[in-house]
């Protein structure tokens, strides 16, 4: 299982590898304040964005991480951001996570498309076995939304991580495992289907 920079496209949305030409627009869509309620980070500037971008592209030469910029195809402006993480060659898995999207983007089937773009890729494309994602045990728009998806619950890290608030983040681990793609592929086709 080898990590490549690729770009996946649907009808929707199209996933880049964030480079340093999206940083204008990843921070045009960071700018809403409620998107990072429930992150244990933040994208407040400009500069902040073409950090991660370096980060991203040093993560992604290691193999270890791939963030890619979700691009409206209708408009081309940058809706947010998802990557692929905690990537295990030698296991056959790897998490799909740190997205976000700006607010108007929500619920208009961006990210459903998203989802499954990464996941066909992962599965079809990369022989992944399983697919994992997690979220802060508080945000329930999130879990809803895995659960939504035909992602299973699987269990919670307690004091996974610590908030931007200095608080204690517990983490609700979810997954799709290679024997549920194709029911969940299915479903996710049907999802956009019906808009």
């Amino acid at each position: 299982m080898k990590l490549d920079p690729v770009v996946l496209e649907g009808d929707l949305v199209r996933l880049e590898p964030v480079a340093p030409r999206h940083a204008a627009g990843i921070w045009a869509s960071a700018r809403d304040p409620v998107i990072w309620r429930w992150f244990p980070f933040r994208i407040s500037s400009q500069a902040e964005a073409e950090q991660m971008i370096a980060m991203a592209g040093a993560a992604a030469e290691q193999g270890s991480m791939l963030a890619f910029a979700q691009i409206l195809r209708a408009t081309g402006e940058i809706a947010g951001a998802t990557s692929y993480l905690a990537v295990e060659p030698a296991h056959l898995r790897l998490e799909i996570g740190g997205t976000w999207l700006h607010p108007r983007h929500q619920r208009t089937g961006a990210n459903t498309e998203a989802k499954l773009l990464l996941m066909r890729h992962a599965f079809e494309q990369l022989g992944c076995r399983r697919v994992e994602f997690k979220t802060d045990s508080e945000n329930q728009q999130s879990r809803a939304a895995l659960a939504r998806i035909g992602a299973t619950e699987e269990g919670t890290f307690r004091s996974h991580m610590v908030r931007l608030d200095g608080g204690r983040r517990d983490s609700v681990y979810f997954s799709v495992i290679d024997a549920e793609w194709p029911r969940v592929r299915s479903h996710l086709e049907a999802l956009l289907a019906r808009g």
